[in-house]
């Protein structure tokens, strides 16, 4: 995945100049492909897009060097459906920032 490769690589770059102490990756687990299909978002979120599962064997393999690197992966669990914007909330989003 070319969006890890590039983010672990800024990591080990920016590690290995001491501007930071550690790497955070915040991405989806696997298993939200289901809720993504179930949206109707499947094509758009793929096996081949990123994911935790792609990210480990890049960690384990070096990608980012000497640094470390806290990740994290968001489970269907965390999922709310709240079902869709009210009327209310429609309005208010199509207000100008002046207004609100």
């Amino acid at each position: 995945m070319l969006f890890f490769d590039r983010d672990l690589n800024n990591f080990r770059l920016l590690f290995d100049l001491r501007a930071i102490d550690v790497g955070v990756v915040i991405t989806r687990a696997t298993e939200l492909q289901t809720i993504f299909k179930s949206l109707g978002k499947g094509a758009s979120y793929g096996s081949s897009t990123t994911h935790h599962e792609k990210l480990w064997p890049r960690i384990e393999g070096g990608g980012g060097g000497g640094c470390p690197i806290l990740t994290f992966a968001i489970k269907p669990e965390l999922y709310v459906d709240d079902g869709p914007p009210t009327e209310q909330q429609i309005a208010e989003a199509q207000k100008k920032p002046d207004e609100n």
